[in-house]
């Protein structure tokens, strides 16, 4: 049965940072995130970090979480996949860089290697985060910092559907929620409700919302197609814009551990 007030609509992850999101009925919190959010990444031949800003095409590589690996597939010919297994086919230590980070990585597939880089048309690897890496979350507010896995900045994000209901009646055509690219999506809240919440929450667990999460150019890509446009970054620009940044959403840490589920009711603690 789904909570009165604010609760847990939809739980998304995205094992492959910048390929396709997965969505799960319940998730395993860790402190770095979602049990496989953004756990790999594509590198290029220097070791740095691929994503739909400069390459959109990503897009429209899906990923499916099986028993034992995942599955990349090609969006418009879903035959065309590859196998990425938990155990990798090849393991070479590697550091490669996110944003300012050197973070230690593991080589786990030739196979998958050879066929992202078919799929962009450039030269690339999939890595895996290696378990001792200790790339932290920035320390905001006073609070501490927090493990993170190949995410941007912190472990969670968070949106809410009514907040994009609210972006959708001011545009031209509505954008689905896919662009955000949350973890968490909130319903049964106000829109931008989620702007004035501190700690909440979730199955028992505690999470506290630490900053708005600044938006750039990967909102105006099409998720389906993998084509840039100008919305919604446009419109958003001209009511949710604090300084000079663009904000939709919060980032988020977690102080705990555990299973949460579609449904969940969100405590709003302050």
């Amino acid at each position: 049965m789904v909570a009165l007030g604010p609760f847990l609509s939809e739980i998304w992850v995205y094992p492959v940072k910048s390929l396709g999101g997965v969505r799960l009925e319940t998730a395993q919190v860790e402190e770095r995130g979602l049990q496989y959010d953004r756990r790999w990444l594509i590198v290029d031949e220097e070791g740095k970090f691929l994503t739909q800003r400069s390459h959109p095409e990503m897009a429209l590589i899906d990923v499916a979480i099986l028993e034992n690996g995942l599955l990349l597939s090609h969006r418009n010919y879903p035959t065309n996949a590859v196998k990425v297994s938990f155990q990798p086919d090849t393991s070479m230590e590697v550091t490669v860089r996110i944003w300012k980070d050197w973070v230690p990585a593991q080589t786990v597939s030739k196979t998958a290697d050879d066929w992202l880089s078919a799929q962009l048309q450039r030269q690339v690897r999939i890595v895996a985060l290696s378990e001792n890496a200790d790339r932290r979350s920035p320390a905001i507010g006073g609070k501490e910092s927090s493990l993170i896995s190949f995410a941007d900045d912190f472990p969670f994000l968070l949106t809410s559907s009514e907040s994009l209901n609210d972006l959708n009646s001011r545009l031209p055509e509505p954008v689905g929620m896919n662009r955000f690219r949350p973890n968490f999506v909130i319903g049964g809240a106000a829109a931008f409700a989620e702007d004035t919440w501190k700690s909440i929450r979730i199955s028992g667990i505690g999470f506290d919302l630490i900053s708005p999460c600044e938006r750039c150019v990967v909102v105006t890509i099409n998720q389906e197609t993998g084509r840039k446009g100008l919305e919604p970054l446009r419109t958003l620009s001209k009511f949710r814009r604090q300084e000079r940044h663009i904000i939709f959403g919060q980032n988020v840490t977690g102080s705990g551990e555990g299973i949460i589920r579609t449904g969940d009711a969100v405590e709003i603690l302050h």
